[in-house]
C-alpha cells in the first residue's frame, strides 16, 4: 500500500524495513522457541504498520512522533499475543491493536479537543448530504461529500463515525451513468476486507446478528483494542475461549458478508431487469 510521506523526528520512514508473510511466520516459530531476538525483529520489520495508521491522524493537528510512539505499543502488544495457529495474517490482527491504543491515547489525553472537532465535522456532513440529496437524482457519493466538505474521504469516514451514523457497506464511493460503485467493491479479499472494516466503517448490520458473546468478544478485540488476555481477564474465561469464539465470530462475519453481498447484488440486477 503507498502511504503518504510522514515526516517523523530521527527516522527515515522510506528506509523502514519490511517482511514477507513467510518472513512473519519463521519469525513466530523462533519466537516460541524463546528467541528474544525474533521479537525484536518481528517488531521493526512491521513498524510501517505503525506508519500506515498514524497516516490516518495526519491532518488532525496531532502529534505524530507521540502517536508513533503509542502506535509501537500496540505493535508490541500485538507481536505479545499473536496467535500464528489461528489462520489469521499478522497485519489483521496487529493493525486493531495499534488503533485501538492511539484511540485510547487520544481519548485520554485531549478527549473534549478530538471529539467535539469530530462532532462539528460529523453535523456538517450530515447538513451537506441532505443538500446533495436534494440536488441531485440519486444517493450522495463518499466522493462527493467529502468534495463538498472539501476534506478527505478518511476524514469524512471518521467524522460520520464520530457522530453515529455510520457507514454501510452499500454506500456508494463513486457513481456515473452506470452502476455505482459500492462500498464493499472497493475491498480486494477476506482479509483486508477485516482490517477495513475495523478501520474505516461500523458493521452493525453483520455484527449484530453475531451471539452475544461472540459479538462483545468482537467489539472488545477489534473496536476497544483489547487483547485476548485482557477480554478473557474481563469475561472471566479462558484466553483459548476468547480465541476460538473470536476465530468462529470472524468465520461467521465472512459468510453473513458475502450473503448480504450477494442477496444486494442480486437486488440490483433484478431492478435493472
Amino acid at each position: 500500500m503507498k502511504l503518504q510521506r510522514v515526516t517523523l523526528s530521527g527516522i527515515n520512514t522510506y528506509k523502514l524495513p519490511v517482511i514477507s508473510s513467510e518472513e512473519t511466520q519463521k519469525l513466530f516459530e523462533r519466537l516460541e522457541q524463546g528467541d528474544e531476538q525474533a521479537k525484536q525483529e518481528l517488531i521493526n520489520g512491521n513498524l510501517r504498520l505503525v506508519l500506515s495508521v498514524i497516516n490516518k491522524f495526519k491532518n488532525r493537528g496531532e502529534n505524530l512522533d507521540d502517536l508513533f510512539q503509542v502506535g509501537c505499543l500496540g505493535l508490541v502488544k500485538a507481536v505479545d499475543n499473536f496467535d500464528p495457529k489461528q489462520g489469521v495474517k499478522f497485519s489483521t490482527y496487529a493493525v486493531p491493536m495499534i488503533m485501538g491504543e492511539i484511540k485510547r491515547y487520544l481519548r485520554d489525553d485531549s478527549p473534549m479537543r478530538v471529539s467535539r472537532s469530530l462532532k462539528l465535522l460529523g453535523q456538517e456532513a450530515a447538513k451537506a448530504k441532505e443538500k446533495l440529496r436534494k440536488e441531485k437524482p440519486y444517493e450522495p457519493t463518499i466522493e462527493e461529500l467529502a468534495s463538498e466538505l472539501n476534506i478527505s474521504r478518511e476524514e469524512l469516514v471518521e467524522a460520520l463515525n464520530s457522530s453515529s451514523e455510520p457507514l454501510s457497506l452499500y454506500d456508494p464511493v463513486y457513481s456515473d451513468s452506470t452502476d455505482p460503485v459500492l462500498l464493499v467493491d472497493q475491498i480486494k479479499d477476506e482479509e483486508e476486507r477485516l482490517e477495513n472494516w475495523v478501520e474505516n466503517m461500523t458493521l452493525k448490520e453483520a455484527i449484530a446478528k453475531l451471539p452475544e458473546r461472540q459479538r462483545n468478544i468482537v467489539n472488545r478485540r477489534f473496536f476497544k483494542g483489547q487483547t485476548q488476555v485482557e477480554v478473557s481477564d474481563e469475561l472471566n474465561i479462558s484466553q483459548a475461549q476468547v480465541s476460538r469464539l473470536e476465530k468462529s465470530a470472524l468465520l461467521q462475519l465472512r459468510k453473513l458478508v458475502k450473503e448480504e453481498v450477494a442477496a444486494n447484488r442480486e437486488g440490483r440486477s433484478n431492478q435493472d431487469d
